[in-house]
């Protein structure tokens, strides 16, 4: 909580009319369900449109907490928080929000382009502002380790909006897992049906006038400048190298989740990765370098953890690839839910799961009737909605060292593994003569970060930001 607030709140507590005595009272006396003004958490909203019409109405939570500041670079997605809250101050620039009111913003939640999130996290948490930060965390591997630092070192709450971290049946798929209900998990499979906006196209073209709602270079922020083009906005920046991480970047922090808890995983030692290919014509693949391809297929290799975990192998599919069918499943049985899904494979059996690891089964199904399965033993947030972000707002008003589910500590190190991908898609198409080397398994270096068989590769790890700002 701001100073401000501790003062008022020690004000309110001590302070006494003189005429006939009459105190004012803390909240605790003035009645259930009352509260005082200096108990709710003052929020500002960097992006007040898309993901955060769920994630600012859920902190709100119907006025028991403030939102105090808004900001976005385009306005035409702001017309309905704005509507919501008019006595919030506007902001276009995040810079000049938090310069102007970081005395009355408590916590910073952050909902914009996967190239900005970084910058914005890292300059609330400087201001001591705790940070809500839609996934991925980041948009490089570089900047999660550094937000992942920095939450220590500024001592603020954090948690990234994988809302299925909250949820029970994430919980309940590590207690099994841990348990041994199928023995040593060796092979996990995860697959999405995204991406479901356009992938593996070419660069658009054509001369566009700016809406006048939108302000195109605070937009571009952090990546390198380009004309203005109906193309990247306003939800398909995500298929573009420059703002988004494609598919795997958009649903990889669900379902990656998911193992990354149950196997403890932690930095992975080998990517490797296949990609779908982009034909103009006979025999004329066109290669879409600003654009994440349109499917892909990515091995990711984890070593031993202790004694009781061997190593690991994470096989990731998007653009519509699925593993194959396991044989334990009914002919007309669902291969998990139509978002995607999780498949366990180990010494002792299967297990599969949908997207947040929900429904999780044991193959064949039958053996969920035969087996008598440990209870979750971990944490339960209201089964992953709104639960995730109020969790992470009664965490801010205990403070820093107070449970969250996907705090940076877990979420920093998920979205590096997430991102590890990424490198290994965008390594792909690299050519030295009449050769590919990133086509090969490329050896990761987790503790400095680095490929070390394919130098070239690093230029992914972290990337050159535009004048004006930097982390």
């Amino acid at each position: 909580m701001s100073s401000n607030k501790r003062t008022r709140r020690s004000f309110i507590k001590n302070a006494s009319l003189a005429a006939g005595s009459f105190f004012i009272v803390p909240r605790h006396v003035l009645g259930r369900g009352y509260i005082a003004p200096s108990d709710k958490l003052n929020i500002a909203g960097i992006g007040a449109g898309g993901k955060a019409e769920v994630n600012l109405p859920y902190a709100y939570n119907n006025g028991a907490e403030n939102i105090t500041a808004l900001c976005d670079v385009d306005d035409r997605m702001a017309v309905n928080a704005r509507k919501k809250w008019p006595q919030a101050p506007y902001y276009r620039d995040y810079r000049e929000m938090l310069d102007k009111e970081h005395k009355n913003i408590d916590a910073v939640i952050i909902t914009t382009p996967d190239h900005m999130h970084a910058v914005q996290a890292l300059a609330a948490m400087q201001l001591g502002k705790h940070v809500y930060v839609e996934k991925p965390l980041t948009h490089d591997i570089y900047e999660a380790r550094i937000l992942t630092q920095a939450a220590q070192q500024y001592k603020v709450v954090t948690q990234m909006g994988n809302q299925g971290s909250s949820g029970d049946d994430t919980r309940i798929v590590e207690t099994w897992i841990q348990a041994g209900v199928i023995g040593n998990v060796h092979t996990v499979h995860v697959w999405t049906n995204r991406p479901v906006w356009p992938q593996g196209v070419p660069t658009p073209t054509g001369k566009f006038d700016i809406p006048k709602e939108v302000d195109w270079d605070l937009w571009l922020g952090t990546a390198p400048f380009r004309d203005f083009n109906p193309a990247y906005l306003p939800a398909t920046w995500r298929g573009w190298v420059d703002f988004g991480a494609g598919a795997l970047g958009d649903m990889g922090c669900h379902f990656i989740d998911v193992p990354f808890r149950a196997l403890k995983l932690g930095y992975p030692v080998s990517v490797a990765c296949s990609v779908g290919s982009v034909y103009t014509g006979f025999f004329r693949e066109a290669i879409y370098n600003d654009s994440y391809p349109p499917s892909s297929k990515i091995n990711i290799h984890f070593p031993a953890r202790g004694e009781k975990m061997p190593p690991v192998e994470l096989i990731w599919y998007d653009g519509g690839i699925q593993p194959d069918r396991p044989a334990e499943l009914l002919p007309d049985e669902p291969f998990a839910g139509p978002d995607g899904g999780i498949l366990f494979e180990g010494t002792k059996g299967k297990l599969l799961a949908g997207l947040f690891g929900r429904n999780p089964t044991l193959l064949p199904t039958q053996k969920m009737k035969e087996v008598k399965l440990p209870k979750s033993k971990f944490p339960f947030v209201d089964n992953g909605t709104e639960g995730h972000q109020t969790q992470w707002v009664q965490a801010c008003k205990k403070g820093f060292g107070t449970y969250t589910s996907s705090s940076f500590d877990v979420a920093g190190p998920l979205t590096e593994t997430v991102l590890m991908g990424n490198l290994a898609v965008r390594s792909y198409n690299i050519k030295e003569g009449n050769n590919f080397p990133g086509r090969k398994k490329l050896l990761w270096d987790g503790a400095n970060m680095r490929i070390t068989n394919f130098e070239a590769a690093n230029a992914f790890v972290k990337r050159e930001y535009r004048q004006g700002y930097k982390l």
